[in-house]
């Protein structure tokens, strides 16, 4: 029997218009452009302004983009998995709420929180139902509302993050294009170095939690670095190995777009150049579980049927992994 792979056959997005750039965010805290750029590799960041809005909404923007380029009505979709760590609320999912404001009637859709690893986990997940044969349309959505979660008194993490949803669809194949292979990894003794410290059952808010600034993100930015520098790298230098792909099979690394510093490294381990390398983290800064469906988004027409790709992410838990896959369609 043929086997079943799951393929990525669009991929929508939404970006707030507002553009947070370095020289404003020297004006919060001690820092400066050339700073920010040197260390980091980020120019601006886009950031969700609008009153009332919430993660939600930038994925249901992404959803209905996705819907209508793959030509898709909402009422096909079978199941819809939403990686964030910047849930609207604690419950219920924010899924379920994009679910309703796109309109997908018949899809039952839950949250995955894996932080910067989050789309690849749910890209994985949603693999899973499309390769079993039970669904047909599995949509895949990374989306953070990090400017929620960021404290901008704090120069080690204000210039970091910034805001932004994409989403991708997954359908059944027997070609074999798709998603190939995945590896995935967790150690939990990493959580003491990138968290947010209070807001859950360990540390529920309270006058004191919000004193302290504990509802932002607080990161150990010198462990973080050494950690994810060498998970990142070792897991996609073993995908290479496991199936056998040499550095000039590769069409592109797509690596989480957390510290430029971090993705040259990873490159420099995998034998790759820079061009085979999606880059926009100078626009977008790091939005956690958008990155790299951000980046395919935004070289969506430099893809090809059968391209090589392998995802990388590593983030908070830790949490770290790589997928392959062979890109499924042609420039539209």
């Amino acid at each position: 029997m043929d086997k079943i792979h799951a393929a990525i056959t669009g991929v929508g997005a939404f970006l707030p218009e507002y553009r947070l750039t370095n020289d404003e965010i020297s004006k919060l805290v001690d820092t400066t452009d050339e700073w920010i750029m040197q260390r980091i590799g980020i120019k601006e960041r886009r950031i969700l302004k609008e009153e009332g809005k919430a993660t939600s909404d930038m994925a249901a923007e992404a959803v209905l983009q996705l819907l209508k380029k793959t030509g898709t009505s909402p009422e096909e979709v079978d199941l819809l998995i939403c990686a964030t760590i910047t849930a609207d609320n604690p419950f219920p999912a924010t899924a379920n709420i994009i679910s309703d404001k796109a309109g997908l009637k018949n899809a039952w859709s839950f949250d995955l929180s894996a932080a910067c690893s989050g789309f690849i986990f749910a890209l994985t997940t949603g693999s899973k139902f499309i390769e079993s044969g039970q669904y047909k349309k599995v949509i895949v959505v990374g989306a953070d509302m990090m400017s929620a979660i960021t404290n901008y008194s704090d120069r080690t993490t204000c210039p970091l993050f910034g805001d932004g949803a994409a989403a991708v669809m997954l359908e059944p194949t027997l070609e074999d294009i798709g998603v190939i292979d995945h590896i995935n990894r967790v150690d939990g003794s990493g959580r003491f170095y990138l968290q947010q410290k209070a807001g859950g059952s360990a540390r529920p808010a309270s006058y004191k939690t919000i004193d302290n600034q504990e509802h932002f993100v607080y990161q150990e930015g010198q462990t973080v670095f050494k950690f994810a520098v060498s998970n990142m790298a070792d897991v996609a230098v073993e995908m290479m190995n496991k199936h056998g792909i040499q550095s000039e099979d590769l069409a592109w690394l797509v690596p989480h777009q957390a510290n430029m510093r971090i993705i040259d490294a990873v490159a420099r381990r995998m034998g790759i150049s820079r061009d085979q390398v999606m880059i926009n983290i100078q626009k977008y800064g790091n939005t956690t579980a958008a990155t790299i469906p951000l980046c395919l988004y935004d070289y969506e027409s430099q893809l090809k049927k059968g391209d090589k790709i392998i995802l990388a992410a590593f983030g908070a838990g830790f949490t770290w992994g790589a997928i392959y896959l062979k890109w499924a369609y042609d420039p539209k």
